[in-house]
């Protein structure tokens, strides 16, 4: 079973049973980027640490960073997300994801918010 979880900054991540998981960002974080023109990944292969900033996100607005909510090494990332930034601002939750870990610290996914806490934080 999957675990969900967000931060305050608006990144989620999904964590599976078998010690990984994906990261992106909110569906709030994509709009209030607008447009994304631009998304520097990290390398596969990288260790983060929980609040590293990890990725570069550029929109015709502004530039941002993904900020890592969990720590662990970096096993995946989004190559379409090179080509088409845009898949962030359609499908933020689902095929604009940035990044899968294999976690090095499963209690950090205790730090994380809800869904319902979450929605409650941006009203």
């Amino acid at each position: 079973m999957s675990t969900l979880g967000f931060t305050d900054d608006h990144e989620w991540v999904v964590a599976e049973d078998d010690g990984t998981a994906l990261v992106g960002i909110t569906d709030y974080a994509q709009e209030q980027l607008g447009e994304l023109v631009y998304i520097e990944l990290p390398e596969v292969g990288t260790e983060v640490e929980k609040g590293d900033a990890v990725a570069v996100i550029e929109s015709v607005k502004s530039a941002s960073d993904l900020m890592m909510p969990v720590s662990g090494e970096i096993i995946e990332i989004n190559d379409e997300l090179d080509g088409d930034p845009g898949k962030v601002n359609e499908d933020p939750m689902g095929a604009g994801w940035f990044l899968k870990v294999k976690l090095s610290d499963d209690s950090e996914l205790d730090d994380l918010m809800d869904e319902v806490s979450y929605q409650e934080g941006l009203e």
